[in-house]
């Protein structure tokens, strides 16, 4: 996949929040591989102290820390730094990943998880702090928020202003999981952030036009019980 992106930073700086040595070695060793800068500590207090000190660029935090919940840690994060925050946690039941998303996580991995995996989200975040997309392209499909077209294989594919306008938020937030009530406050408001059966047409009218095979989508991907999810890289 290719991408309009100005030039990227060399060295970013990626905070590990992680108790259990042997996941914060696996996830420094992926973000080394990668030439970023890993700093790591074990508990909230250690990531309250490093963000105070010096904010990195982006934290992969595990919810389970031994003095606070990772959610709430995310709440105090987020009073004064707006940095994408990657929830690597082996927690997997739904309300888990909402109340993280909730809270202001950009995004919920499971573990285990991949090396390769981890980068490639990783790198998608970081891609959204050099500055705003002006085109995608997935494969065939050549999205170009600037002009509000898309082409598919060389053919432009109508979408409504609605199907544009989710299209363009998860471009927004390309790799990132969205919240259903995310994308329902930002496409239709606030007042419609519980109605996720409006979401599910609309994404399903939008797989149908876009994706080669709707029915397994590789682009739109659904993040079960949590909302969707553009792919970054198929």
């Amino acid at each position: 996949m290719t991408q309009n992106y100005p030039e990227a930073k060399n060295a970013w700086r990626i905070a590990i929040v992680e108790d259990d040595s042997g996941i914060r070695n696996f996830i420094r060793t992926a973000v080394e591989q990668e030439g970023w800068i890993a700093e790591s500590v074990g508990s909230a207090s250690g990531a309250i102290a490093l963000m105070e000190q010096n904010p990195p660029d982006l934290i992969v935090l595990d919810l389970g820390l031994p003095d606070m919940d990772g959610s709430t840690l995310i709440r105090i994060i987020r009073k004064s730094l707006t940095i994408p925050i990657v929830v690597l946690s082996a927690r997997t039941q739904e309300h888990e990943k909402v109340n993280a998303l909730d809270c202001g996580a950009d995004d919920y991995l499971t573990k285990p998880i991949g090396g390769s995996e981890l980068k490639a989200r990783l790198r998608a975040h970081l891609r959204r702090k050099i500055g705003p997309l002006q085109q995608i392209q997935l494969g065939t499909i050549l999205i170009d928020l600037t002009t509000r077209s898309v082409v598919k294989s060389g053919c432009v594919v109508h979408l409504t202003p609605i199907e544009f306008k989710i299209l363009s938020v998860l471009c927004s937030k390309i790799g990132r999981v969205v919240s259903q009530r995310e994308l329902l406050n930002e496409v239709w408001g606030i007042e419609h952030s519980e109605c996720a059966q409006y979401l599910r047409i609309h994404v399903g009218h939008l797989r149908a036009k876009i994706e080669d095979k709707p029915a397994m989508p590789k682009y739109i991907i659904t993040e079960l019980g949590v909302g969707y999810r553009l792919a970054d890289e198929c």
